[in-house]
């Protein structure tokens, strides 16, 4: 996983944002809070004002996969 992450690395971050929050329903969060969520990573280093509704959706998805995966697999 790189070491500092942008907003383009949808799948890293939705890895990262599963293990930090396990009981969250990634499609239970507005968006203002999934962007709060992204920009306090560590390891996340963009702009906090670069994000956009698709950036932010693809991160979602990735996350919703994770939780998936560990909910139902």
């Amino acid at each position: 996983m790189p070491k500092e992450l942008t907003w383009d690395d949808a799948d890293d971050i939705g890895i990262l944002l599963s293990e930090k929050h396990p009981q969250t329903d990634p499609l239970s969060l507005r968006f203002t809070d999934l962007h709060r969520y992204v920009t306090e990573l560590p390891e996340f280093k963009d702009d906090s004002k670069t994000s956009n509704e698709g950036k932010l959706e693809a991160i979602q998805m990735a996350w919703h996969a994770e939780f998936l995966d560990r909910t139902q697999g």
